[in-house]
């Protein structure tokens, strides 16, 4: 029977890679733009929606994180904050979304002088907001908050400390993004070794827009608990008949490290061609511990129902194949082991169990 796009909206998604500067409605963008006195290409909120999509779409990582200058320029006051993470709650809710970690950097949003910890509690008050909301609309949500140190600039450890800080009130996990190559990973190695020692989680960018060296020292010099994206990792597998593995794609199989894969995105940025010519599709055959992420909702146009529906186009996947990426990305989940059990046997499970049959 074929899955239709209505029916993958239904089912409960996990989603572990989103930015919450990714992620803003249109409309909302207008609004704020207006009360921020920020010029954009356009207030026609269904115009602006198509620009940024269309200037996403180059095939260069460094074009495609330009757009974020509107969406970050909108988001520089508490309100403006908690409301953008209450809608992005809300927006995820209403696509199948019943667990979500969203990352942002705290780091650009100070222009309005905000203190680093004033722009952390207003992201997760606007995302605790958001959750109670879905709720009551019957369409519940758990949202944890990534904080995301920039890999150009120099705050990683300061963010780390930010990160750790505020643990106990919705923080869950730690981040670099930006620019790949010239910013290696072990830039940030304080950061890094501060955040082991505190038992704090953290995944680092890497294989994206950069080759493996970029995952060999995400994971062996600053031990990633998972890699953002990850997609390089093919350029260690041989073709062939079975595939032959490298020894740094056996081991980030062998260890179960998660790929936060990322496949409209990756088409954009030029680390897949297309979505049928992704490695999703034997990165899952070889079983590695494979998810299936939004990145950046309105660069991209999409959500994680589109996505899992591209994929099920592009490779025939059917239910099976849907609740092995959604517990896959739950079992990954930088929440606590019980915490991730309970929505995974009562909420994914028994939704999933009544399609396969």
């Amino acid at each position: 029977m074929a899955i239709s796009y209505e029916d993958i909206v239904k089912v409960p998604k996990a989603l572990l890679h989103d930015h919450l500067d990714g992620g803003l409605r249109p409309a909302t963008i207008v609004e704020l733009a207006a009360e921020a006195g920020h010029e954009l290409p356009t207030t026609d909120p269904e115009a602006l929606g198509r620009w940024f999509a269309e200037a996403a779409n180059s095939g260069s990582l460094e074009r495609y994180l330009e757009t974020f200058a509107h969406t970050v320029a909108v988001m520089q006051t508490g309100p403006a904050l908690r409301r953008v993470a209450r809608e992005c709650a809300l927006d995820l809710a209403a696509d199948g979304v019943v667990y979500a970690e969203v990352r942002f950097a705290p780091e650009q949003h100070l222009e309005r002088n905000l203190t680093l910890d004033e722009v952390v509690d207003a992201v997760v008050t606007g995302f605790r907001e958001g959750s109670a909301l879905a709720a009551e609309a019957g369409t519940p949500i758990r949202v944890g908050t990534l904080l995301t140190a920039m890999r150009h600039a120099a705050r990683s450890q300061e963010i780390a400390e930010l990160a750790v800080r505020h643990r106990d009130t919705g923080v869950v996990g730690f981040d670099i993004a930006g620019a790949e190559a010239g910013f290696p990973p072990t830039r940030h190695l304080d950061a890094f070794e501060y955040l082991q020692r505190e038992n704090f989680h953290f995944t680092i960018h890497a294989g994206e827009a950069f080759g493996l060296p970029s995952i060999w020292q995400a994971i062996q010099w600053c031990g990633a608990d998972r890699l953002g994206h990850g997609v390089r990792i093919v350029d260690d597998i041989t073709p062939g008949n079975p595939p032959v593995l490298g020894r740094l794609a056996a081991y980030v199989r062998d260890k179960r490290i998660p790929l936060e894969l990322c496949p409209s995105s990756n088409v954009q940025t030029g680390a897949a061609a297309s979505i049928a010519d992704h490695p999703i599709g034997l990165l899952r055959d070889l079983r590695f511990r494979v998810t299936v992420n939004t990145d950046n909702r309105l660069m991209s146009g999409t959500s994680m129902s589109r996505e899992m529906a591209l994929l099920v186009d592009a490779f025939g996947y059917g239910w099976k194949e849907l609740q092995w990426f959604t517990i896959n990305a739950m079992k990954s989940a930088f929440i606590p082991f019980d915490e991730r059990l309970k929505i995974i046997d009562e909420v994914i499970k028994p939704a999933y169990a009544k399609l396969i049959g």
